[in-house]
């Protein structure tokens, strides 16, 4: 099953899987950003953090592999009057070729294998001062059944953040928090956060 097949049939049914609200942690870093900034959401599925930074005066970018995703993103945009631009793509077909002051995501499940490679080009996508923000599951994570993949090599590392992102200064954490993202993500979990600035 491809990537895109595996998400469409999460976000097939009805509702949002992960609810509607933003990310906590993203959404409490609102005051580190520029208002009017450009902004890049990875992995952004049914738009919940698209939305929130949209209404937020944000000129928002969202980007996922599941096209059925993006259209329920777009369908709650339009409810809203909110201009998102969206782009249907596997990140690791994504081109970094525009430049963001924020770039932004909530658990982005990519194999340990891949992450080198996206790091790099979020990395490159930053301007000087640019930050980004994002919260993963931990290998940690197994022991609770809050959300998340089963698998470790979709699971994440203190380290993987560590040796990566060279021209940056780091806030890198791993933490035990109470999750309540829709049906989706729901109890006890073991996270990391990072708060990463191109200098």
């Amino acid at each position: 099953m491809s990537q895109q097949q595996f998400w469409n049939e999460k976000f097939t049914k009805d509702g949002y899987l992960y609810g509607i609200n933003p990310n906590e942690f993203l959404a409490s870093k609102l005051n580190l950003f520029k208002k009017d900034s450009k902004l890049l959401c990875l992995g952004e599925g049914e738009g919940r953090n698209a939305i929130f930074f949209a209404k937020n005066g944000f000129k928002v970018k969202a980007i996922d592999v599941s096209n059925i995703g993006l259209e329920k993103l777009q369908k709650r945009a339009k409810e809203q009057n909110l201009d998102i631009n969206t782009l249907c793509i596997d990140l690791n077909h994504w081109q970094a070729n525009e430049k963001y002051d924020v770039i932004i995501a909530s658990y982005l499940h990519m194999y340990k294998n891949e992450r080198e490679e996206l790091f790099l080009k979020i990395e490159n996508s930053l301007n000087i001062k640019g930050y980004f923000v994002a919260e993963f599951f931990s290998q940690n994570q197994l022991s609770y059944n809050s959300g998340g993949p089963k698998d470790t090599e979709l699971l994440y590392t203190i380290e993987d953040f560590k040796n990566n992102f060279n021209s940056c200064t780091k806030q890198i954490s791993e933490e035990i928090v109470f999750l309540n993202e829709g049906r989706g993500h729901q109890g006890k979990a073991s996270v990391i956060r990072v708060v990463i600035q191109k200098s």
